[in-house]
């Protein structure tokens, strides 16, 4: 007998040659075998087909592994002891809080009470892993025997604020120094004094310099305002920044300014316009050169150079004054920071000149670099950003 790995087929042979002995016909044979043979092969599709097992399913990801995706700090703490920690709070407090008492895994007296209440309600942590930084923690029960405790890094918003304060507590302080010496000398020459007209004439000029003193700072602090509520909104329009630099230059040079003939403006041709806000770019012009003017020495030159380069345009101010100690220059930007304030407050300067500077090349995405040396001078430029 004839073996074969395929018993169906051999069936299927054997049919077809039955076919044809009956027949005679090798028509009905050919049909009988061609016919056997499909059948066997769709039936040992079918079994190949139901035999391959289906993919294995995913295995689905812990509860460690989906916290390690929160950005915040998050600890769930089993009967008092940190079970689980994730990526952002072993960073913060260490790997070796995982099994720790959760009170000595935070410490910090708030927390300990916030761990016992577990009510959700927040708490504020500082010091928690560098001495300046602020947190709010909130813990909340899931079962009397299981917390969660998550943390929400408060620190830029507590620095953001503090910097209100001082901003409100300075400008508040700035306003009333001028405001009381114009209420004074106006005591004054209500009485014995508005009889002479030399003093009286006298005191109305230092009354009308400390109200001018106050008018600027009220313009400063507008000005301030305006810039800060527009800082994320770009400007769209063309400006041609060698015309504006020229009509500032001219400006200046005709002010009438003790230190006008000191202004030097190189020649600058064929530059690109930059994508900006006309009005802001020419208040930082003329805030630096102003700068430059006020604090260089007398006599020195203040030059002004404006230039193309593969990132956009570089504007620069450099004067030959006294110069500014290292400690200073990263402060400079900061809202009524002064290196000397009573020369600052008699020079008629706000402390907000370099503020808005800062505020103006933020909002046109620009940047704004100082360079100093004491007894040599002072060098600032501005980067603005090329079109396009």
């Amino acid at each position: 007998m004839l073996a074969t790995p395929y018993p169906a087929l051999a069936l299927a042979a054997a049919t077809s040659a039955a076919v044809f002995l009956v027949t005679g016909a090798w028509e009905g044979l050919a049909l009988a075998l061609v016919g056997g043979v499909a059948a066997v092969l769709l039936g040992r599709r079918r079994d190949v087909v139901m035999d391959v097992a289906p993919p294995p399913a995913p295995a689905a990801p812990t509860l460690a592994e989906m916290l390690d995706g929160v950005a915040d700090p998050v600890l769930l703490v089993s009967n008092g002891r940190v079970s689980i920690a994730n990526a952002a709070a072993r960073n913060v407090l260490g790997t070796h809080v995982i099994g720790e008492d959760a009170r000595v895994a935070i410490r910090h007296p708030a927390a300990a009470q916030a761990l016992a209440a577990a009510d959700g309600h927040p708490v504020e942590l500082v010091g928690i892993g560098s001495r300046d930084r602020r947190w709010e923690m909130r813990v909340t029960a899931i079962s009397p025997d299981l917390a969660i405790a998550n943390l929400v890094d408060r620190t830029q918003h507590a620095a953001a604020e503090r910097m209100r304060v001082d901003f409100v507590a300075n400008a508040s302080h700035e306003l009333r120094t001028p405001l009381a010496s114009i209420m004074g000398y106006i005591e004054t020459l209500g009485e014995e004094a508005g009889e002479e007209p030399v003093l009286r004439t006298r005191f109305l000029k230092i009354m009308m310099d400390e109200a001018r003193r106050m008018q600027r700072l009220v313009e400063d602090l507008l000005s301030l305002s305006r810039i800060e509520a527009d800082k994320y909104r770009l400007p769209d329009r063309l400006v041609d920044v060698a015309d504006l630099l020229d009509e500032v230059c001219a400006e200046l040079r005709g002010s009438g300014r003790a230190r006008a003939a000191d202004l030097i403006c190189a020649e600058w041709d064929n530059l690109p316009p930059v994508a900006g806000d006309r009005a802001q770019l020419s208040q930082l012009f003329h805030n630096l050169i102003g700068n430059a003017m006020k604090y260089g020495r007398s006599g020195t030159p203040v030059t002004v150079t404006l230039k193309a380069v593969p990132t956009g345009l570089v504007m620069t101010v450099t004067d030959e004054g006294e110069g500014i100690a290292p400690e200073h220059l990263p402060r400079l930007t900061e809202r009524f920071y002064r290196v000397d304030a009573g020369r600052s407050r008699a020079l008629g300067g706000t402390g907000l000149g370099l503020a808005i500077v800062k505020h103006i090349a933020e909002r046109h995405r620009g940047r704004l670099d100082i360079a100093s040396r004491v007894g040599v001078g002072t060098t600032v430029s501005v980067t603005l950003p090329a079109t396009g």
